[in-house]
């Protein structure tokens, strides 16, 4: 560790308030310099992406979420209208419920939100909710699984005599994601259990014709809200799905925005030395070899970025986790990222971080700011502040002086604005490492693959409940039956036994319990 170093590897943006410092990564100006066509390619590549280019083959889509924030970027007069007309569609919605312009059927204000989603669909707006919405007009809550549990835990947590001020948004770009249909149900049941007509509480944002969009056409819903098929689930915060519930909390949106285009203005220059996202990149590349070798750890010093480690962990392992490169071949690439926050850390993994498996390189976000208003000495001369910073310090130390490196974002305090720009950061240090590495961040087999082999364990399970009968059968007598595989069928049968569907009786083994009606 040197100052010297550290001067001259430290990337600033006065201006916002920013800073990277890379100077624990020990990238080499040699390493660097022959790396210098691969991130002229990636340059070359996002400025193709923002003027409008397929980046989705699978499915014949172009990538604009960059645009959101700037919507002048967009390549077309149709594509510009895509975004301005909702953004002022939905800050007018927003002030119209504010004001108790917009009400419930009985002329009550709404005083809270319920958000149904899934993926990006969630996870963005409960990222902004916990950085930004401790102040909200509207508290939210969310069902984000299929959990009947949880969704029983969320109801509670509501309580049936809030469900009539309570403003349900569900967002699903196709309409067809199970785990969000299955959340509208429930809640739909739970209100009309409550008496209440689920479409007078209910808002979609969905993409236009969909089946949720003829869902809520067809149920009366409050409002419709468009998602494009341009915005993917994992950069979607900036889109409707973000900024509806975001605008509703009565967070500054507009700062939102702003933050995200102010880093992609200091990221769209070409000067790689200078360029913060590409920065990122290059250490990532760096740490792993290219390959994903070294695991990225978050490690954010402030509790209402708890969850940025869980957005990046889908930002970056859903773009970047790809089995083949852009060529064909199999590559199996990706960055794989956990974290907490500190310095919770300091009395949870940080012990193996420094004297473990050296895998991994770490990410530290320093929030200058300790807290608004006057603070205390919790001993003489130091404040809790202090402490903070000085367990951020100490265990970056630490772990540099055991051999594990580091990168270290600063911002001065967590706003709209810095959050945005933090996101904006990152979603293009995706797209610079997707192209160091020659794959495409923009699809998702991966999730398809899995959703196709749910549907084809509900199969199974449905032809399994249509040979049950009264008469005791093994997993391998309704297996051969109904021609599945005999495990598939043993654990659609203790699905069913666990819920009640069936009795079962043990035997000496999986293969000799029997089940009935």
């Amino acid at each position: 560790m040197s100052f010297e170093n550290f001067s001259a590897s430290l990337i600033r943006y006065p201006q916002l308030g920013f800073s990277l410092d890379s100077s624990l990564m020990d990238l080499q100006q040699d390493w660097i310099a022959s790396m210098e066509s691969k991130v002229q390619k990636a340059f070359s590549d996002m400025q193709a992406l923002e003027s409008g280019a397929i980046a989705n083959p699978d499915e014949g889509r172009m990538v604009g979420h960059y645009w959101l924030r700037q919507p002048a970027l967009a390549p077309t007069a149709e594509l510009r209208e895509q975004i301005t007309a909702p953004l002022a569609s939905l800050k007018q919605f927003a002030a119209d419920v504010h004001t108790g312009k917009v009400t419930n059927p009985a002329g009550k204000r709404f005083e809270r939100l319920l958000l149904i989603g899934i993926g990006g669909s969630a996870l963005g707006p409960q990222l902004v909710n916990d950085a930004l919405g401790g102040q909200a007009v509207l508290p939210i809550h969310f069902f984000d699984n299929t959990d009947p549990a949880g969704i029983d835990h969320t109801l509670a947590t509501i309580g049936s005599r809030h469900f009539e001020t309570t403003l349900v948004l569900v967002i699903s770009k196709s309409g067809g994601t199970p785990e969000t249909r299955n959340g509208m149900l429930e809640a739909k049941s739970a209100w009309e259990k409550a008496g209440l007509e689920f479409g007078k509480y209910t808002v979609a944002i969905t993409g236009t014709g969909s089946k949720l969009d003829q869902f809520a056409t067809d149920h009366g819903f409050i409002a419709r809200f468009p998602m494009e098929d341009w915005i993917g689930g994992r950069t979607s915060v900036m889109s409707t799905v973000g900024l509806v519930p975001a605008a509703l909390q009565g967070i500054d949106i507009d700062a939102f925005l702003a933050g995200a285009a102010a880093m992609d203005e200091e990221t769209r220059k070409t000067d790689a030395a200078t360029n913060a996202a590409m920065r990122l990149a290059l250490c990532w590349y760096a740490a792993g070899k290219g390959r994903g070798e070294k695991d990225m750890v978050v490690l954010p010093y402030k509790d209402s970025l708890v969850l940025f480690s869980k957005y990046l962990q889908q930002l970056v392992m859903e773009s970047l986790g790809k089995e083949l490169d852009l060529d064909g071949n199999k590559v199996h690439q990706g960055i794989a990222v956990y974290g907490n926050k500190g310095s919770t850390d300091q009395h949870a993994y940080v012990q193996q971080l420094r004297d473990g498996v050296a895998n991994f390189f770490a990410t530290f976000i320093e929030v200058r700011k300790g807290r608004n208003g006057a603070t205390i000495e919790v001993e003489p001369g130091n404040t809790s502040a202090d402490y903070l910073q000085g367990f951020l310090r100490g265990t970056r130390k630490a772990l540099y002086e055991s051999g594990r490196q580091s990168i270290t974002l600063s911002i001065p305090e967590v706003t709209p604005f810095t959050l945005g720009l933090l996101i904006a950061l990152f979603e293009r240090a995706v797209s610079f490492y997707a192209s160091l590495v020659n794959v495409n961040a923009y699809h998702q087999p991966g999730v398809e693959a899995g959703k196709k082999a749910a549907a084809t364990f509900l199969d199974t399970l449905n032809a399994v409940r249509g040979r049950l009968t009264a008469d005791a059968k093994s997993a391998t007598e309704i297996a051969y039956e109904i021609d599945a595989d005999a495990e598939d069928v043993y654990h659609c049968l203790t699905h069913l036994a666990a819920n009640g569907e069936v009795q079962i009786s043990l035997g000496k083994n999986p293969a000799e319990d029997c089940f009935s009606l």
